[in-house]
């Protein structure tokens, strides 16, 4: 697909990420909606003339069975990743999956050695890791500006209300403060300092099954990650970065900031890096350069990436006992 101008690209799931993402994939250069699908014709109906897309379908076996289709964006509830992904690459499209990329690592392998059997681009949607600031602070640690770590701090929590249909206290779709949120501190601490020797977690429960909060703290040779996540209250959602020459803070909301601080010697500077809208398209930008250079997975974000973190996220999953 190399040299290829337009990019086809198909979402699966119309929630409210996939609305996020299909406006930002109208700023991507090269890039094309060309059919969304839902159980419900409505749905896709409505959501295809949102975004001017010229195709609704009401079930995913008919998109994936559209040849014009490219890239399929896969936005359904965690409990479906898996079973969508390797349908879709066995139809011989490339995907870019949500996150958590499954709610079980043997689940994570299969999807990888699919893709990796039928030669197609996969890749989880850890938009974070394209995120212009922690791009730039990300360099900046592994340049050693602020020495050895030796300490990570990040916590990610929102009030989620009780209501009928809200997919965060629902066990069987994978609901719950870690599978949502928590894989985002896991991911930093994973990032900067890679796989733990110790994982210690402890977990507050709804009556549904879910955990509404989560703590974790990760042991490492010379360092520490003391992690959160919750959807019982609200948080700074920050994350600080230290080390034995100084420290960054990725400021608030850190996931997704527009700048990060520098602290060294008392002196506070911030890097500021101002994103197109919530920054989805940076990501969406990744998986196209992948795609024409026929690279099977991204650089940022490998197959060995998900899959280290995934054996992470399933030992803390153990540890709380939650059970899907």
């Amino acid at each position: 697909m190399k040299n290829k101008d337009i990019i086809n690209w198909g979402i699966i799931g119309l929630g409210n990420i996939a609305h996020l993402f299909a406006k930002e994939l109208k700023l991507v250069k090269g890039a094309k909606l060309v059919a969304v699908a839902s159980r419900s014709k409505e749905n896709a109906v409505a959501f295809a003339t949102t975004y001017q897309c010229p195709k609704a379908y009401d079930s995913y076996e008919a998109i994936m069975n559209d040849n014009n289709i490219d890239i399929l964006y896969i936005a359904t509830p965690h409990d479906s990743h898996a079973e969508l992904t390797i349908k879709a690459l066995e139809k011989n499209k490339h995907v870019l999956c949500e996150k958590p990329i499954a709610l079980r690592y043997e689940d994570a392998e299969k999807m990888i050695a699919t893709a990796v059997k039928h030669n197609k681009f996969f890749m989880e949607a850890f938009w974070t890791r394209f995120n212009p600031s922690f791009r730039a602070a990300f360099a900046k640690i592994k340049q050693g500006e602020i020495g050895t770590l030796r300490y990570i701090n990040a916590d990610f929590a929102f009030y989620a209300e009780e209501k009928k249909g809200n997919r965060m206290f629902d066990l069987k779709t994978g609901g719950g403060s870690l599978m949502d949120i928590g894989v985002y501190p896991l991911f930093l601490a994973y990032t900067l300092l890679g796989i733990p020797k110790n994982i210690y977690a402890k977990s507050i429960f709804h009556s549904s099954g879910v955990d509404t909060q989560t703590a974790m703290i990760l042991q490492y040779k010379e360092a520490h990650a003391v992690l959160y996540s919750g959807i019982s209250h609200t948080s700074n959602v920050e994350a600080t970065v230290s080390g034995t020459k100084g420290r960054i803070n990725l400021n608030s909301m850190w996931h997704m900031a527009e700048s990060y601080t520098l602290i060294k010697d008392d002196v506070k500077t911030i890097f500021e890096f101002p994103t197109q809208e919530m920054g989805y398209l940076y990501e969406i930008e990744e998986c196209h350069e992948c795609i024409r250079n026929n690279a099977p997975q991204s650089n940022l974000w490998s197959h060995k990436n998900s899959l280290e973190l995934m054996k992470i996220v399933e030992e803390v999953k153990n540890q709380i006992g939650l059970q899907f």
